[in-house]
């Protein structure tokens, strides 16, 4: 149960990487794709009935974490405040442009919270990003496994190329998305920017595949999950196909599969572990250390597979609802 454990914080850390990074995206991409009010505003409506269902993903992955493997948790919250602060204010500020930039007609108010809009989403995704690449990296540990660095520590060089590769990728996704959402101006302009965007993606795919490798050693042990990089880059490129043939759909798919499997393998790369020690040699906070007694994992399990049902039944109930392609007000 332990793996399966982990196995599950991992699938819901990946739905909310695919359902709220399409709207992060579009948000982060904002700029580049709405040049008047209106089409700023029909962006924000674009994602309007989904961002907030999306962000529960997040929401309960943290409950579960909690829940399942406290230790982790306790080390996590407790050593990472300031990033995890950070987080929060960006979190808060997004929710709050999308809410109250429609209450006053007024220029300098609905610029004001575009852009809190969109900066708050860019930097939350490089941040989210940083924090995937200093899990891959190794973090310094204590014998308790508590973190013993510094934020600027986080700031290393290949954390940062890890993030900026998230915002790019999140954001190709996000466009795909507008592109089942909008008519009009914003769309076709997304249509443009997704080539030149989908080779900057293929770029920083090949960097942070090298880096990583570099980072974490090549191992001489083979296994099935050393393909993943193989069909990200084949759903990279069926991305590419499909968006020059304006299939919309299939190309948001196939961002999905590329992101579905970057996550995958890190989370592949990452296991046992949910907090690695640098150096990689020294171990950190594994499934197997960090879990509660037999009972509570059992507990904490089944109510977390209710939940989750529920979760998702609700999100497949907002889909069908409220998908549909938006025109765009002048």
């Amino acid at each position: 149960m332990t793996i399966a454990a982990f196995l599950l914080i991992a699938f819901m850390l990946l739905m909310y990487v695919l359902l709220d990074g399409y709207d992060l995206g579009l948000a982060a991409a904002a700029p580049l794709v709405g040049r008047t009010d209106g089409e700023r505003k029909a962006l924000m409506a674009a994602i309007g009935p989904f961002w907030n269902g999306n962000e529960v993903w997040l929401i309960a992955a943290g409950g579960v974490l909690f829940a399942l493997f406290p230790k982790a948790y306790a080390a996590a919250f407790s050593g990472f405040y300031l990033p995890f602060i950070i987080v929060l204010w960006l979190l808060m500020f997004r929710g709050i442009a999308m809410e109250l930039r429609g209450h006053f007609e007024s220029r300098v108010w609905h610029e004001f919270w575009d852009a809190s809009f969109w900066l708050s989403s860019a930097l939350l995704v490089v941040l989210f990003g940083i924090a995937l690449g200093n899990l891959l990296r190794g973090l310094p540990l204590d014998a308790q496994g508590y973190f013993r660095g510094t934020f600027a520590y986080l700031l290393n060089g290949y954390a940062i190329l890890v993030g900026l590769f998230a915002l790019v990728v999140l954001v190709q996704h996000g466009l795909s998305f507008l592109l089942l959402r909008l008519e009009g101006a914003p769309a076709e302009r997304a249509r443009g920017i997704l080539p030149a965007l989908w080779g900057v993606s293929l770029a920083g795919y090949v960097a942070v595949t090298a880096m990583t490798f570099v980072e974490r050693g090549l191992s001489v042990e083979l296994s099935p999950l050393d393909a993943l990089p193989l069909f990200s880059l084949a759903s990279l490129i069926a991305f590419r196909v499909l968006g020059a043939r304006r299939r919309d759909t299939g190309a948001f798919l196939a961002s999905c599969a590329f992101i579905a499997t970057l996550l995958i393998a890190a989370a592949a790369t990452l296991f046992p572990y949910l907090l690695p020690a640098r150096p990689l040699a020294q171990g950190g906070i594994s499934i197997f250390n960090a879990q509660p007694g037999p009972v509570a994992l059992a507990t904490a399990f089944t109510a977390t597979i209710i939940g989750l049902c529920a979760l998702g039944a609700y999100a497949s109930f907002a889909t069908r609802r409220m998908m549909g392609k938006l025109r765009v007000e002048r």
